[in-house]
């Protein structure tokens, strides 16, 4: 499932959904731009995860969820808690990598204080 949201909504669909994944963009971003359609395919092969997009500019509150710096951003979330967040240059695959990760998490992996180890 991809969605594109809005700050207002941000923190209550990642603490309500299990496990989220995040895309931070703009408008005026390249590499942005480039990768939403792949995020996008992405979201189609895992439905059962939702991905969501939201405008780091438009929103910039937002950006205080994953710490966010650098554009495009991603953040993997399970309950609520940030596990993973990470800045890709258009690679499709390390983000299909660390939602293999996420799908493979227990509830003790989620408990540790850690950031998640993505290959």
């Amino acid at each position: 499932m991809f969605t594109e949201i809005t700050e207002d909504n941000l923190n209550q669909i990642v603490e309500d959904n299990g496990t989220v994944l995040v895309q931070f963009s703009a408008g005026w971003c390249g590499n942005c731009r480039i990768m939403k359609p792949k995020f996008k395919k992405l979201s189609q092969e895992h439905e059962e995860m939702p991905f969501v997009m939201v405008d780091a500019e438009k929103y910039p509150e937002s950006r205080k969820l994953a710490n966010v710096d650098n554009l495009p951003t991603f953040a993997a979330f399970k309950d609520g808690k940030l596990l993973k967040q990470f800045i890709t240059d258009n690679d499709a695959d390390y983000i299909h990598e660390t939602i293999e990760t996420l799908e493979n998490l227990t509830e003790e992996d989620v408990l540790k204080d850690e950031e998640l180890d993505v290959v």
